[in-house]
């Protein structure tokens, strides 16, 4: 932290136009930042084109950090791959420093380009939203403040300050999705209609989002085990759907079709995108399914075990050897602690030598020394009230803003 006991603001700086843009427009705005730059290792020329942002943000007097990454290869789905660990060590990087958020560079006619895409894929009403304003992680906000300013004026402006920045080929590569749609709207000049829809849906995803909030508060029970109580009933599609994709820590929601088809299947339940719909004492849970579970971990400190729980333990305890697993069906039935063997399996439970030593969500440890270990179950996304999307209008029916 600086000295006002600010948390510095995190950037993420490719070294393109838009995000050499929102670090020289972020410098006017605050001087309590960090450039994360990310080198993915992928072209022979990434390390340099990296290093040249890093000079171009430190002549802007913008402190920055390199992130490197091992391991990416070329082939099917690589710019998802990328995208994926790009994410995952940026945050990392803002934990690390302390930083809250981290500001993201997309613009205008990105949010087209994605409305477009997901119009074109069928994408429900959500999907239709886009990108938010303001998204949410377990630890870090992700702000998106250029969603309203094109890529054209984004590059005047580092024209009019003299500055220069860096064209990714892969852009022009119409392999991609995005390139083909990025030169049918410029063609058509399509975009503002795009992004308008993209504004109307935003809106009316937040008001969805408050009715579901309003609605999971009234009826549902979350669990620290990691499962949700859903009543004697049902509820409806879409806020089931939000719980199915929270408990099977799952990054996009299940397809609404699925989630329907589960509904109708009546007393009967079933599976769906790693989560389990089951039926115990007159009451619908929504638990882990137990094939779906992550592999085991080594038990550290802070570990993550299946997206969803994170170990808090002295290090003193976990010796060499513990990990971190399922619990399975092998516990008894004092072990469970009333829950049935269903519901437990799937639960975190520490291992050493092929035995469980401690189920900490029961209350439960073979001996003393494991009683100071827990789980926090932290799942990687919210039930609902994901993010900030959409804009206030004005009086005269434009848009002025991010919706609160």
């Amino acid at each position: 932290m600086d000295v006002a006991g600010q948390a510095p603001v995190a950037l993420a700086v490719s070294g393109g136009g838009d995000s050499l843009a929102l670090a020289w427009l972020a410098r006017h705005w605050r001087r309590n930042l960090l450039a994360l730059v990310v080198d993915h290792g992928l072209r022979p020329e990434s390390g340099a084109e990296a290093q040249l942002t890093l000079e171009r943000l430190h002549a802007m007097d913008v402190p920055a950090r390199l992130l490197t990454l091992t391991g990416l290869t070329k082939g099917p789905a690589m710019a998802a791959r990328a995208r994926t660990a790009r994410y995952a060590r940026m945050l990392q990087a803002c934990q690390q420093e302390g930083c809250v958020d981290l500001l993201l560079g997309h613009q205008a006619d990105d949010q087209a380009e994605t409305a477009w895409m997901r119009a074109n894929a069928g994408s429900g009403p959500d999907g239709l939203a886009g990108m938010g304003w303001i998204s949410h992680t377990p630890d870090v906000r992700l702000v998106r403040p250029l969603l309203a300013v094109s890529r054209t004026a984004l590059r005047n402006t580092l024209r009019q300050a003299g500055l220069a920045w860096v064209d990714d080929p892969s852009n022009q590569d119409m392999r991609a999705e995005r390139v083909r749609v990025r030169a049918a709207l410029q063609q058509s000049h399509l975009s503002e209609q795009f992004w308008c829809m993209a504004m109307d849906a935003g809106c009316a995803r937040m008001a969805r989002d408050r009715a579901q909030a309003a609605s999971l508060a009234r009826r549902c029970v979350f669990f620290p085990q990691g499962w949700v109580g859903l009543g004697a009933t049902l509820p409806e599609p879409a806020v089931l759907s939000g719980l199915i994709r929270s408990v099977g820590a799952q990054q996009y929601p299940p397809a609404p079709a699925a989630v329907a088809r589960l509904c109708q299947k009546g007393g009967i339940g079933g599976t769906l995108a790693g989560t389990r719909l089951a039926r115990w004492r007159d009451e619908w849970f929504v638990i882990r399914e137990q094939a779906a579970v992550a592999a085991p971990v080594a038990a550290s400190p802070g570990v993550v075990w299946d997206g969803r729980f994170v170990l808090h333990a002295p290090s003193a305890r976990l010796r060499c050897g513990v990990y971190v697993g399922a619990a399975g069906y092998g516990l008894e039935r004092r072990v469970r602690a009333g829950w049935p063997a269903l519901f437990c399996a799937s639960l975190p439970a520490l291992w050493w030598q092929g035995q469980i030593v401690a189920v900490p969500h029961l209350g439960w440890c073979r001996t003393a020394e494991w009683a100071g270990a827990f789980f926090e179950f932290k799942p990687p996304v919210p039930v609902t009230g994901l993010g900030v999307y959409g804009c206030k209008k004005g009086h005269d029916g434009n848009y002025i803003g991010p919706a609160d």
